[in-house]
């Protein structure tokens, strides 16, 4: 099992910025990607960013030159840098871990923390 621990959400006003922290324990692999992902009000869950072991990063367009994410693989935790946000980023951020051992895929996914952004 891997246990994730999200904080850093908060109420923001628009074009504030907050930084968002996950920080995995457990049976963690080396090998793994994790990614942050959020739902607004009324809005599926949809993949903000995610991040290789070796760092290599995704980003959804809409997030693009706003976000940055990073990892500290020594520490096994992962932080969103949100910048020049925006009313439409309100929603619960959630981390999510994933890794793949020969046929098994395992996934695991932290409580999530929400981010309100007043306009």
């Amino acid at each position: 099992q891997v246990q994730l621990v999200e904080s850093g959400g908060g109420l923001v006003q628009a074009g504030g910025s907050l930084r968002l922290s996950c920080a995995a324990s457990g049976s963690i692999f080396r090998n793994n990607v994790m990614g942050w992902y959020r739902q607004g009000p009324g809005k599926q869950r949809e993949l903000v960013a995610d991040i290789t072991s070796g760092g290599s990063t995704n980003y959804v367009d809409s997030v693009k030159g706003r976000f940055i994410m990073s990892r500290d693989n020594a520490k096994n935790t992962v932080y969103l840098q949100m910048n020049s946000l925006k009313p439409e980023d309100t929603a619960v951020y959630y981390c999510k871990y994933t890794d793949v051992v020969g046929p098994r895929r395992r996934e695991f996914w932290g409580q999530g923390t929400q981010v309100t952004v007043s306009s």
